[in-house]
C-alpha cells in the first residue's frame, strides 16, 4: 500500500482513529495491532496508536497476509441462501454445530465456511472467523457470516445495536395463555450448572421476547417469535420458564417436552427469518429459510397447519 499524506484537517487526531477512517475494511482493534505489531510506519518510523497527528505525514501501512488458521477447511455441503463478496447467507441445518470449541475442531460450520471462502481466515475472531451470531446445535435455520474485516465490523455493531430482525419458529407444549405476548425476564448463568442458562438468578442480563400464536391445539402450539435480545438460549429459557417449554428440549424442558407418543430428535426451533443493512451497499436485506423436514413431519402429526 502506497504511503498516506495526512491532511492539515487531521491536526490533533489519533494515528489508529484516523487510519479507521480512512481504512473501512480494518477495524480499530485490527488497526491497534497493525501499529502495536510495527506494520505502520510515520514518517518512517513505528509508532502507537494513540500518536497524536500533526497534518502532512506520510503513513505507511503493510497489512501481512492472515496468519494460517488452526481450523482445517472441510468440504461441508452448505445451504447458501445468498453471497457476495462481503457476506454469505446460509441455512444451518440442525446438528451442525456452528464453530470449533473445547474438544471440537472439525465438523462445524466454520470449517465448512473456510472450505467455500478460504479468505474467511483472520476475519474477526482466530476461532470463529466471519462468525457474528449464532445459533444452537440443534436449531435450525437462517444465519448470515462476514467474510471481510469491514462487513464484520458492520454487522456485528447491527447485533449488538438491535437493529438486525429475528423470526423464529418453535413449537412448544401446550396452549399458549394468550395469541400474543411479550416475557420479559432477565436471563443469567445458572449457579450450579455452568452450561445452563435460567431467569431465577440476581445478575441476569435484559432479555425481551415476543411470540404469536401461529396454530395450536390443546397439547401443543406453533409460535412465531421475535427476540429483541440475544441471550444464550434465550427463546428455550422464556419458553420453559413461561411453562410451555419448546418440544424436543432436554435440557429446559422437562418430561412435557417430550411426549412419549411423539418422535423428537432434537428442540424445535427453527430461525425462519434474518434482516439486516448490506454492511457495504446500505440495502436492508431479508432471508428466510423453509421449514426442515423434521418440524414439518411434527406439525403434521400433531395437526398443527402453517402455510409454506
Amino acid at each position: 500500500m502506497k504511503p498516506l499524506q495526512v491532511p492539515s484537517t487531521e491536526k490533533g487526531a489519533r494515528l489508529d482513529a484516523y487510519l479507521a477512517r480512512v481504512l473501512p475494511d480494518q477495524s480499530r482493534s485490527r488497526i491497534a495491532r497493525l501499529i502495536d505489531g510495527g506494520h505502520v510506519t510515520v514518517d518512517g518510523g513505528v509508532s502507537k496508536p494513540s500518536h497524536r497527528l500533526k497534518g502532512g505525514e506520510a503513513v505507511q501501512v503493510v497489512v501481512p497476509p492472515p496468519a494460517p488458521a488452526d481450523i482445517p477447511a472441510e468440504a461441508i455441503p452448505l445451504d447458501v441462501l445468498y453471497e457476495d463478496a462481503d457476506i454469505i447467507v446460509v441455512n444451518k441445518p440442525a446438528g451442525l454445530v456452528v464453530h470449533p470449541g473445547a474438544g471440537r475442531r472439525t465438523g462445524t460450520l466454520v470449517n465448512a465456511l473456510l472450505h467455500r471462502c478460504p479468505d474467511l481466515a483472520g476475519i474477526g475472531d482466530k476461532i470463529r472467523p466471519g462468525i457474528v451470531h449464532r445459533l444452537d446445535r440443534d436449531t435450525s435455520g437462517v444465519m448470515a457470516a462476514a467474510k471481510t474485516e469491514r462487513a464484520h465490523r458492520s454487522l456485528a455493531a447491527q447485533f449488538k445495536n438491535r437493529t438486525v430482525e429475528k423470526e423464529y419458529l418453535a413449537v412448544v407444549a401446550g396452549r399458549m395463555p394468550k395469541k400474543r405476548g411479550r416475557i420479559e425476564a432477565a436471563i443469567g448463568r445458572h449457579a450450579t450448572q455452568r452450561k445452563k442458562m435460567t431467569t431465577r438468578t440476581r445478575r441476569g442480563r435484559e432479555a425481551v421476547t415476543e411470540y404469536r400464536v401461529v396454530a395450536e391445539s390443546e397439547r401443543a402450539s406453533l409460535l412465531s417469535v421475535r427476540i429483541l435480545t440475544g441471550r444464550t438460549h434465550q427463546i428455550r429459557v422464556h419458553m420453559a420458564a413461561s411453562g410451555h417449554p419448546v418440544l424436543g428440549d432436554g435440557v429446559y424442558g422437562g418430561k412435557s417436552a417430550r411426549p412419549a407418543d411423539v418422535p423428537l430428535p432434537r428442540q424445535m426451533l427453527h430461525a425462519r427469518r434474518l434482516a439486516f443493512t448490506h454492511p457495504v451497499t446500505g440495502e436492508r436485506l431479508s432471508f428466510a429459510a423453509p421449514i426442515p423436514e423434521d418440524m414439518r413431519n411434527l406439525l403434521e402429526r400433531l395437526r398443527l397447519g402453517i402455510s409454506p
